[in-house]
């Protein structure tokens, strides 16, 4: 979502050699067995009758300690068809966005509400943040001019993943904006008019030779970092869940699609030629394209479909391991509350998740969805329909076994910081109905991703009993 400030490759052998280990994990996936199916309904009947319920922390065990979880066994998310995968474990995820967490923590006056926001996060259940990596030019930037950076703010985004590990929440770092907020594909084109290079538009961002270098330089600069916290290198930490190549790329120069295709394609290969181990992502807002004429009415409006995203074709990208999508009705559909924002989250949903498993096979994760306190007509009761509306349709897919990943809420704040609110800021502790909504949602996964292992492709090998009581009563089965 835009922040509150705006709303042919050459291939050496080098390039190529990460890759040849994602052609090998897509040759030897399979396809969901009728067994595995079976065990999937079996273990969503179980986290279906969890009726009565409390907030996540109220038992004293949040995801730091779900299920007794050592540093020492702190381990990659990996991909396995269309699941996420932790130690062989599924990883099935409640998330949510808080973009701003590098420049709160650059000052010592702002730092603790950096802790706070994994505290309230710790409280509903999350596992994974997404936030940002980035702030190019302008106030507390971390890259004043290309390759430049104040190492203060740098250390700022040290503290986001040291204390992000210290509560077990997984990051998704995304590297660059394609609006304007924290400078975005603008600054990096003033920067290269600034070096006499003759350029008209944003979108040159993606075609000009020196500000592809520009950013290419960026994402070296932030996968090679070692953290001064906890002297790991990001590309090591498995702290951080995935790189996201751009918030919400648009390229409305070129409604083909093939100019932001060929960005895609050449970043992914720069990304994975440093990091083959880390999960990449795009970061788009899952608008369907040309290359899939039947579904653009499945988009929200037809201007979506010519900004030059194009859902499938994107994610067939070389090097890109799971889709992305966001939700925002109250803005593509219409600003005035309706049930008709729930129906479209229903259908956007199941059809990006079903196009992720059958077309893709890959997961699909929602990156980002929300809706405004500004909108017409809004107020909490419909906000919590439209949450839960969100966690069934997830839900649905996991039953079987399909490709709905994670969710991740737009936005989660702490106290005290309502001067950042765009709108859509979630407070747990000032909205008891949510938080509950959120803990219950946090728990059915994290219940189903502790009862079912990765050999659910051939039949479930479940925990025993005890594993589930200790987070949860009897009667809560």
């Amino acid at each position: 979502m835009a922040t509150m400030q705006d709303k042919t490759i050459k291939i050496s052998l080098p390039f190529l050699f990460p890759f040849f280990f994602l052609l090998v994990n897509f040759v030897v996936s399979i396809e969901i067995s009728n067994a595995r199916v079976h065990d999937l309904h079996e273990n969503m009947d179980m986290v279906d009758d969890m009726n009565n319920y409390f907030p996540f922390s109220s038992y004293g065990h949040g995801t730091h300690s779900f299920d007794g979880m050592e540093d020492e066994e702190w381990g990659m998310v990996e991909k396995k068809g269309n699941q996420f995968i932790v130690a062989g474990q599924p990883f099935y995820f409640n998330g949510f966005n808080t973009y701003w967490l590098m420049i709160f923590a650059v000052d010592q006056s702002t730092r603790r509400k950096v802790t706070e926001v994994f505290q309230e996060a710790l409280s509903v259940g999350y596992t994974v943040c997404r936030t940002w990596a980035f702030n190019d030019g302008g106030w507390r930037a971390l890259q004043k001019s290309p390759s430049v950076y104040d190492e203060e703010v740098f250390k700022g985004l040290d503290f986001v993943v040291s204390e992000a590990r210290k509560y077990k929440i997984r990051l998704i770092l995304s590297l660059v904006n394609n609006w304007e907020g924290y400078g975005g594909k603008a600054q990096y084109v003033k920067w290269g008019q600034a070096a006499g290079l003759n350029l008209t538009s944003d979108d040159d961002f993606f075609s000009d030779a020196t500000v592809k270098g520009y950013y290419k330089a960026h994402v070296k600069a932030i996968l090679t970092r070692v953290n001064t916290y906890t002297n790991i290198t990001y590309k090591d930490d498995p702290t951080i869940f995935a790189w996201e190549l751009m918030n919400e790329p648009r390229c409305l120069s070129d409604s083909s699609g093939d100019k932001l295709q060929a960005w895609i394609q050449e970043m992914a290969f720069h990304v994975k030629s440093i990091d083959p181990v880390h999960l990449l992502e795009i970061g788009t807002e899952g608008f369907y394209g040309p290359s899939t004429p039947e579904r653009l009415q499945l988009n929200p409006n037809t201007f979506a479909g010519q900004v030059g995203a194009d859902f499938i074709r994107n994610h067939r990208a070389l090097g890109i391991d799971f889709a992305s999508a966001h939700m925002y009705p109250d803005s593509w559909v219409s600003n005035s509350i309706s049930d008709a924002h729930i129906q479209f989250v229903k259908t956007w949903m199941q059809n990006h998740t079903d196009d992720a498993e059958n077309v893709l096979g890959m997961p699909v994760v929602f990156g980002e969805f929300g809706l405004s306190s500004k909108d017409d007509k809004f107020n909490l009761t419909f906000r919590d329909k439209f949450i839960n509306t969100v966690f069934a349709t997830q839900l649905n897919s996991l039953r079987r076994g399909g490709s709905g990943a994670g969710c991740l809420l737009w936005q989660l704040f702490p106290e005290g910081t309502d001067y950042m609110d765009d709108g859509y800021a979630v407070v747990p502790s000032k909205s008891p109905s949510t938080s509950s909504i959120l803990s219950l949602h946090s728990r059915r996964l994290q219940l189903f991703n502790s009862r079912c292992s990765w050999k659910c492709h051939w039949g479930c090998k479940k925990k025993s009993s005890d594993d589930v009581n200790f987070v949860l009563p009897l009667d809560e089965l």
